[in-house]
């Protein structure tokens, strides 16, 4: 392949597309109020979802949130999937597989629950996650919250310092 191939179809412009100022609002509502817009959509009331998106960003497990919101861990387990939260689910990737053929119809649910290795209860958050997208607005609504705090992820780093590796253990 030649560099001519490679470049083909590139296209050089004189000017650069106008996106606009960027700009931060401070001023708007909290977590809560935002949330309120969708909940009907939340599987909580505004308040619990916002008090589990906030305690999960700070890095407490589902299972912590869930009981300082007051709420099933299940419940804010799925509610952390449907706001975009990635890894929720409880399967790894070979019993994820297995699920996907039982709802495929390649399995009967008591084969693919038995192949999984799983309870009920994990089967049934794996099934809603992977039946139930993210909803859009919910994300949209919880944009920021879940991004990691630098200072706590510092902060988590100096505390396990002591249990890391570095290259120079290695040789």
């Amino acid at each position: 392949m030649a560099l001519s191939d490679i470049a083909a179809g590139i296209e050089v412009r004189e000017g650069q597309r106008d996106r606009g100022v960027t700009t931060v609002d401070a001023t708007e509502d909290g977590l809560a109020a935002r949330l309120d817009d969708h909940a009907e959509r939340l599987p909580c009331t505004p308040e619990a979802a916002a008090n589990v998106l906030e305690t999960y960003a700070a890095g407490t497990s589902v299972g912590d949130c869930a009981r300082e919101a007051g709420i099933a861990p299940m419940t804010a387990a799925k509610l952390l999937h449907r706001c975009g939260v990635t890894g929720v689910s409880p399967l790894a990737p070979t019993a994820t597989r297995i699920l996907r053929d039982w709802l495929d119809g390649d399995l009967s649910r008591s084969e693919a629950v038995d192949l999984t290795g799983v309870d009920e209860a994990t089967f049934a958050l794996a099934t809603f996650v992977e039946t139930h997208d993210p909803i859009p607005e919910l994300t949209d609504a919880v944009e920021g919250v879940l991004e990691p705090d630098a200072t706590a992820t510092v902060a988590k780093r100096d505390a396990l310092a002591e249990t890391m590796s570095s290259v120079d253990d290695l040789r």
